[in-house]
């Protein structure tokens, strides 16, 4: 349904690229949920269900982006076919005034002239060269203003499409949630302990000492710790699918310059572990919000915050692409034609920091990242 929609709104409101990118992000996102609703029914273990539900609720998340970009579209040309017609009104009028009498006069009076034969042939060479430049214009005005209603149209099919959708993704990460609650089949590398928990975040002032004193919340930890990633520099997918708002080391509206990169998501956007990773601490701290801290390899962690949700256990060790928790925000049924085009013009945001040997190295250097526009 989504695809369908998304393609109409391509093909009357893009550019041939813009036409194209969205229809093939369209189409890929109804092929992820095929794949995903199709694994989701052959799923036995919790791991393989919690996965299944993952990618549907990503699929969700890119079919509606696509189908608010294509809505979007199909507004703004809408507004701009309407705006070139009113501003044609008088050429129109006249147009058709002409159109009008040419189709009233009788056939006799449109060959007769009164200078005779000679009049008579000229006003027909005459007639002969205006009538295709009268008729051009004329099925260009038809053509516009069947875009304008077709326009219309198409609008109202998508807004119920857009809606379908976002019932079916509230529906989707309803049942992730409950999945990723009843799973047992994680490893995990150590225990909590609640009591040092609870001492640290009360003697914390900053990330960095809370990072810094991760290790003694632990017990009972395994030995060794999961396979050196160090290869996989700049080429780790971002943990939540958005754009880039603030590099690091660059300040916010406040002054405030951090070591992390700030991401633009949609509400409600899923948040997975770009790698396995094991979950060194899931919960509130400072004024980050919710926050979930990953060790993918030995002195290196991913810093996650400003989470409405977070999922698993700290020590637990999650594979790569496993759900840590969703965005906050309410899902809109609305198209904003300006903001980020998403019809969401105040957009979560998830602060990502990563540390090295406790100390912070710039996050780009991990995650392949779009910049912003």
């Amino acid at each position: 349904m989504i695809l369908r929609a998304v393609t109409l709104l391509c093909l009357l409101a893009g550019t041939a690229h813009a036409q194209m990118s969205t229809a093939e992000a369209a189409r890929d996102a109804v092929r992820m949920l095929e794949e995903s609703a199709e694994a989701l029914s052959e799923a036995r273990g919790g791991r393989e269900r919690v996965k299944a539900l993952t990618e549907i609720v990503k699929g969700y998340e890119t079919g509606l982006a696509a189908l608010r970009d294509g809505m979007r579209a199909a507004s703004l040309k809408e507004a701009q076919l309407t705006e070139d017609l009113q501003a044609r009104d008088k050429e129109i009028s006249q147009l058709l005034g002409v159109l009008q009498s040419m189709s009233r006069a009788p056939a006799p009076a449109t060959l007769l002239h009164p200078s005779g034969p000679t009049g008579t042939a000229r006003a027909g060479m005459l007639l002969a060269e205006v009538t295709p430049g009268l008729k051009a214009r004329a099925d260009a005005l038809r053509a516009d203003l069947q875009d304008v209603q077709a326009l219309r149209l198409l609008q109202e099919q998508s807004a119920a499409k857009l809606q379908e959708g976002l019932e079916g993704a509230q529906e989707a990460r309803t049942a992730l949630s409950k999945a990723v609650a009843d799973r047992t089949d994680l490893p995990r590398r150590f225990v909590e302990n609640p009591l040092q928990t609870a001492v640290l975040i009360a003697a914390t002032e900053t990330l960095e000492g809370f990072a810094s004193g991760l290790a003694t919340i632990a017990q009972d930890e395994a030995p060794g710790s999961l396979p050196d990633i160090s290869h996989r520099k700049g080429n780790l997918p971002l943990p939540v699918q958005g754009q880039l708002l603030r590099r690091a080391g660059e300040a916010d509206a406040a002054g405030v310059r951090r070591p992390g990169v700030l991401i633009a998501t949609g509400p409600q956007a899923v948040v997975t572990t770009p790698t396995a990773a094991t979950i060194r601490y899931a919960g509130p701290l400072l004024n980050y919000g919710l926050v979930a801290i990953l060790e993918p390899q030995a002195d290196t962690l991913f810093i996650l915050a400003g989470l409405e949700a977070v999922f698993g256990q700290t020590g637990q060790v999650l594979p790569a692409g496993d759900p840590v928790g969703l965005m906050g925000g309410e899902l809109q049924t609305d198209v904003s034609l300006s903001g980020d085009g998403a019809g969401n013009a105040r957009p979560e945001t998830l602060y990502i920091e990563v540390r090295e040997l406790n100390q912070p190295v710039d996050p780009q250097d991990w995650f392949r990242t779009t910049d912003k526009g």
